[in-house]
């Protein structure tokens, strides 16, 4: 049992929890409690029934200020009862794109046999919600980003003003929570660069069994039936379609190649190739000044690749 000056020492109020990967359960050592501005007013007009009631001498004023004395009292302890033995736990985090939102994961669970309402978390914009009984929920929360690498998640803070709004009862939430921000691709496409390496097979001509493999930089003699229209129409440069047994040359996305005056510029156009590479469907290599990566496509190379960039 604590002793009531360790309950009171002034780093509980004063000193931030750390972060944690844990479960996150509210008991009175996490839960603060103060009134809001309308039980400070509730508070005044309990004082002036209190004082006509002892100017007149009136019983019924007595009896009123009492009244309201004892619901106010009371308040106090369901205000906190809303918070009182919740568990919040750490999700995911969404990877985004600089200058979107990141989103977080959080999930709240009652394990009582008491409804939770009008329960609010708070990160960057508030989310109100409540829970039913036994009922677990995830809810996201999202933090502007700006630049490049992990956003940290700051401080959550999970609030409570049941049932009259006299009280505000919260608990500041702190979770080692990040998300990874890629670099802001540009906004208009970027033709690709000259392949600056080249895989060379044994050519062999097509047949109707050889399976579709990806796509290789147009060269004059391909087949007009195997060019690539839709990565032509958005801009990305003329491509045709590669099909296993045919010789092809690889493409490479090289920081070198990359248009801009500073590293921030480059990476956003390195940003912009993978973007639009992915979306047509390329076979692409990747290059920095501290990393390679073989050719390949498909999400987990995309993310791969953008995950490169960002901590770069």
């Amino acid at each position: 049992m604590e002793s009531l000056f360790k309950r009171w020492r002034a780093k509980r109020f004063f000193r931030r929890e750390p972060a944690t990967d844990q479960p996150i359960n509210l008991t009175h050592k996490r839960i603060f409690i103060l009134p809001t501005q309308r039980g400070m007013g509730f508070v005044v007009l309990i004082l002036l029934l209190l004082l006509i009631a002892f100017v007149y001498n009136n019983n019924l004023a007595y009896l009123l200020c009492f009244l309201l004395g004892s619901v106010f009292f009371i308040t106090i302890l369901h205000t906190f009862k809303s918070l009182s033995g919740l568990t919040i736990y750490k999700g995911q985090a969404t990877s985004v794109f600089a200058g979107e939102s990141a989103g977080f994961d959080i999930y709240v669970n009652n394990p009582s046999p008491q409804q939770r309402v009008n329960l609010q978390l708070h990160l960057t914009e508030d989310v109100l919600f409540s829970l039913e009984p036994q009922q677990k929920q995830g809810i996201t929360l999202y933090s502007p980003t700006q630049k490049r690498g992990w956003h940290s998640c700051e401080k959550i803070i999970l609030s409570c003003t049941y049932p009259l709004g006299l009280f505000r009862a919260w608990s500041v939430l702190r979770f080692d929570f990040k998300a990874l921000v890629y670099p802001k691709p540009l906004k208009d496409s970027v033709i690709f660069p000259e392949s600056a390496g080249t895989q060379n097979q044994q050519g062999t001509a097509k047949t109707g069994n050889d399976e579709f493999y990806g796509l290789k930089e147009y060269q004059s003699g391909d087949s007009i039936r195997h060019i690539h229209w839709k990565a032509f129409a958005k801009g990305l440069g003329l491509f045709s379609k590669q099909y296993s047994g045919e010789t092809f040359a690889e493409l490479w996305l090289d920081y070198d190649a990359a248009s801009g005056h500073d590293t921030e510029q480059r990476l956003s156009c390195m940003c912009r190739w993978l973007v639009d590479a992915d979306k047509a469907g390329l076979h692409y290599g990747f290059i920095l000044p501290n990393l390679r990566i073989e050719p390949s496509s498909g999400t987990v190379h995309f993310k791969k690749c953008l995950e490169a960039l960002a901590l770069f």
